[in-house]
């Protein structure tokens, strides 16, 4: 608002005109009601003062509607007042502290790519353990204006330990597929090498070999394509009612009818669950064949179902020589061995246990793998209690 311009020229014509009057005649009272109504219609001609309205520039944000705007983003966000961040959202807080409002944000970020990022005014950068030492964050900076700009967080973990998984799955399954093919090629091109003397004992060993190796090799691919099924329906929970606990019977007396019945000692009781039917059954009889392989062979394995609060629990125990408690964490990884040699000998592909991991965890369940040295190891799975049939409605 610009200050009152008063028309001094016109102010002073009055005043030289009031004080003229008293001598031609007139009254003071008359030349001074004539010099205030003079002054009054000057005032009244006067022009409005001008009111100047600021609007803000075109484009620019306040600094709470930022606050407002990027609060709901459900990756890490920040708001920069040139170095310094003057908000974080709520994923940001959760990711990094809520101290780090109000902090340098070099302070705050602490890491040489980020750093130099934070010295241009727009870019990308791939920092590595900013929340954790196998962390990988994509951190990107965007300019809003001369002062503010915003920081933008992804988490590219997940991503890298799923690539890195995949490398070492194809790597190992590799190595794996490899070596009984190697065998079988080997004994194969010397049962055809024309000038090869060999005697007929020799011969059916070696034939005995390649059938042996070929087996492992058909062993090894149904356990990875049954794998990839697993995986593949993971996210469908399956609604099938089965009985764990007669499942569990029946699979422990086909198995006993195989390697002797003294060596199954089943002790179940009714538990039903929602399940799938081929997974539930594949998982028993690897837990069972995986005892029967690394237990003590003149020892009984045990298999129990019962229930407890609102789960079926399942119990495959063996007395075998026990596993060390530093592999105990890695068992269910694909291809691990605590003892490669036995395991091979044993014709394990080192997938059993990685197959009842995902089964069990399609099924919402649990998985425990307990072991004492010179004892036995007891594999427990539980599973959630399937609900009551609902009543047939009365006709």
């Amino acid at each position: 608002m610009k200050g009152l311009a008063l028309p001094w020229t016109s102010v002073g014509i009055a005043l030289v005109a009031a004080a003229a009057m008293p001598f031609a005649g007139a009254s003071l009272w008359l030349a001074f009601a004539v010099l205030v109504v003079w002054l009054a219609s000057l005032w009244l001609a006067s022009p409005e003062p001008e009111i100047v309205q600021v609007r803000p520039e075109e484009g620019s944000v306040s600094r709470q509607a930022m606050v407002a705007l990027v609060e709901p983003f459900s990756v890490p966000v920040l708001m920069l007042d040139r170095q310094r961040i003057a908000s974080a959202n709520a994923a940001a807080r959760e990711a990094l502290g809520p101290h780090i409002v109000g902090q340098d944000a070099r302070v705050a970020l602490r890491h040489p790519e980020a750093i130099t990022l934070l010295d241009k005014p727009e870019g990308t950068a791939l920092v590595r353990g900013l929340t954790g030492a196998r962390s990988i964050w994509q951190v990107s900076r965007v300019a809003i204006d001369d002062r503010f700009s915003l920081i933008e967080l992804v988490n590219r973990t997940a991503e890298a330990d799923i690539s890195r998984a995949h490398t070492d799955f194809v790597a190992n399954a590799s190595h794996e597929l490899r070596t009984p093919l190697a065998s079988i090629i080997g004994y194969v091109e010397t049962l055809a090498d024309p000038d090869a003397r060999i005697d007929p004992a020799t011969s059916a060993k070696f034939h005995a070999t390649v059938l042996r190796e070929a087996k492992r090799l058909q062993t090894l691919v149904e356990d990875l394509m049954s794998l990839s099924r697993i995986e593949a329906e993971k996210h469908e929970f399956p609604r099938e009612r089965i009985d764990l606990g007669q499942m569990a019977q029946t699979i422990a007396s086909e198995v006993g009818f195989t390697v002797g019945d003294e060596r199954i000692l089943p002790e179940t009781e009714t538990g039903v669950v929602c399940g799938d039917r081929q997974q539930l059954d594949q998982l028993i009889r690897n837990l069972i064949d995986n005892a029967l392989k690394y237990g003590d062979a003149q020892a009984p394995v045990a298999v129990r179902v019962h229930r407890d609060g609102s789960d079926v629990v399942l119990e495959v125990a063996d007395q075998g020589e026990g596993i060390h408690p530093d592999h105990l964490p890695y068992l269910t990884r694909r291809f691990y061995r605590s003892d490669p040699g036995r395991s091979r000998a044993a014709g394990g592909t080192g997938l059993g246990l990685a197959i009842v991991k995902h089964i069990v965890e399609r099924h919402r369940g649990k998985l425990d793998i307990a072991s004492t040295l010179g004892e036995g190891s007891t594999v427990t799975v539980r599973l959630p209690l399937a609900a009551p049939e609902a009543a047939p409605a009365a006709a």
